[in-house]
């Protein structure tokens, strides 16, 4: 299994409120279990089921779990409001289908790894941090953190933290925004989706 090579990102949390632990029971961590239970079921089967059976099965819980249009407008940043509704769907479409690519390339088999959710769950304002870590025969284990907002009544992830500091969306924000600045959303859609033709491969 390769390393989740798009959790990376800056940002400090030691500024942020105090927190507040809510009970075992969160339905926010009850969200990012259930994904971690269909993640594991496609490592299991990743040979067999191969990128393109991992897109399948991963598709409908990726896009459970994750705010993809939210994380999308964070990644693109201020540029997003500019944009016609008609180039924002597009890069919601792009952005989602490069989500869903990077776990059924990244996870695409089994060797003894496990996921631990910490059930204390952590409030932050409007948002829940979910601490979970990744662990693997023999390493040492990946830490791995949710930062979760409730949107139609659910709580989704939009954002994710490697190592507790690393944010993917900041990342991300920081990879596209070059090419916003060249060449607007059609150049960012094309990259995009050039990504995810590269990952499926």
């Amino acid at each position: 299994m390769r390393a989740p090579a798009s959790l990376l990102l800056a940002l400090s949390l030691a500024a942020a409120p105090a927190l507040v632990v809510a009970q075992a029971s969160d339905p926010a961590a009850t969200r990012v279990d259930a994904f971690y239970d269909v993640l594991l079921d496609a490592m299991r089967q990743g040979k067999s089921l191969g990128v393109d059976g991992r897109y399948r099965k991963l598709e409908p819980a990726v896009t459970r779990t994750l705010d993809l249009p939210a994380m999308t407008r964070f990644a693109v940043g201020p540029k997003w409001s500019g944009l016609s509704a008609a180039e924002q769907q597009q890069l919601v479409k792009a952005f989602s289908r490069m989500s869903v690519a990077t776990y059924a390339k990244n996870f695409d088999s089994f060797s003894g790894q496990s996921f631990k959710v910490d059930p204390k769950v952590q409030t932050r304002g409007a948002d829940k941090l979910v601490k979970t870590q990744l662990l693997q025969p023999g390493k040492a284990p990946v830490d791995l953190t949710y930062r979760m907002r409730q949107s139609g009544g659910d709580w989704k992830v939009i954002d994710v933290f490697y190592q507790g500091s690393v944010s993917q969306l900041t990342t991300q924000r920081s990879d596209f925004s070059a090419t916003m600045a060249s060449g607007g959303a059609p150049a960012l859609v094309k990259k995009l989706d050039a990504l995810s033709d590269s990952l499926m491969k």
